[in-house]
């Protein structure tokens, strides 16, 4: 027999070596998904991307459900279903849990759910969703309002605003944010964002506030003709940016700056 070879301790990083060192899956799904993003807020059809960028629609749609951007009666119901399972099973129990519940095939379930590795952006984090994708989940909570006047509807589309800059009636600059409570559903309440101080509004103030309005569209002259609600001065900036009011000359030159430095 012949002599041992001496043992050499392997390279850090070594192991095999890849067929294709530069193919990175997570950077190829992340790009598909900023394609896919892009036509969607034009307005494209799934079918349309799908062609455009050689996907099959049902994972344009993925793409699209992992962008935050996609939304559908069904897609709200699978993830529902999927995370009010997902509190007591695995992964893929909760899947075929989800599946029995609604009578959808595991495929069809495993559709309407983002990627899991690395590319998802949950809607909760703005940061890590493009400026487009945000001003178009703005303006779809606006048109269902419209087409559908509803306080459902209507917290929608004050939900779709937090985070986004305002100005009050005397040009003074505020955002606001929407908590989460322990059984992770939002409260109805808003925090406006002052500066240094944080003062809350109530979900009661803004609907009593919005019952006021004549005529969507009209000139308000000032916050106190919203009613005598407590935060109006709030209330009338969030209004005009929404589109709801309209408000004098003078005091959109207040706002203006405001708008053009925010999304």
């Amino acid at each position: 027999m012949g002599e041992k070879r001496a043992y050499k301790p392997r390279k850090p990083g070594g192991g095999r070596k890849k067929l294709k060192p530069e193919y990175d899956a997570g950077k190829n799904l992340k790009e598909q998904m900023a394609s896919a993003v892009a036509l969607y807020e034009e307005e494209c059809s799934l079918q349309f991307i799908a062609d455009a960028l050689a996907l099959n629609h049902i994972k344009v749609r993925k793409l699209l459900i992992t962008a935050g951007v996609y939304e559908s009666d069904v897609a709200e119901k699978v993830k529902n279903t999927f995370e009010e399972y997902r509190e007591t099973q695995d992964y893929k129990t909760s899947i075929l849990s989800t599946a029995a519940a609604l009578d959808l095939s595991k495929a069809s379930v495993t559709s309407y759910l983002p990627y899991q590795k690395g590319v998802y952006f949950p809607s909760t984090e703005k940061e890590k969703i493009s400026v487009g994708a945000e001003r178009q989940r703005r303006y779809r909570a606006m048109k269902r309002w419209k087409a559908d006047s509803t306080e459902e509807n209507f917290w929608s589309v004050v939900l779709a605003y937090a985070g986004v800059k305002f100005k009050t009636y005397s040009g003074l600059p505020f955002t606001y944010e929407i908590k989460k409570g322990r059984n992770g559903e939002y409260t109805k309440e808003l925090w406006i964002d002052r500066r240094e101080k944080s003062k809350s509004l109530a979900w009661s103030s803004v609907l009593l506030a919005l019952r006021n309005i004549k005529k969507v569209g009209e000139v308000v002259d000032r916050p106190k003709a919203l009613g005598d609600i407590r935060g109006v001065t709030y209330i009338y900036g969030m209004f005009y940016r929404f589109g709801l009011i309209d408000v004098p000359d003078e005091v959109k030159e207040k706002m203006k700056r405001s708008f053009s430095e925010s999304s």
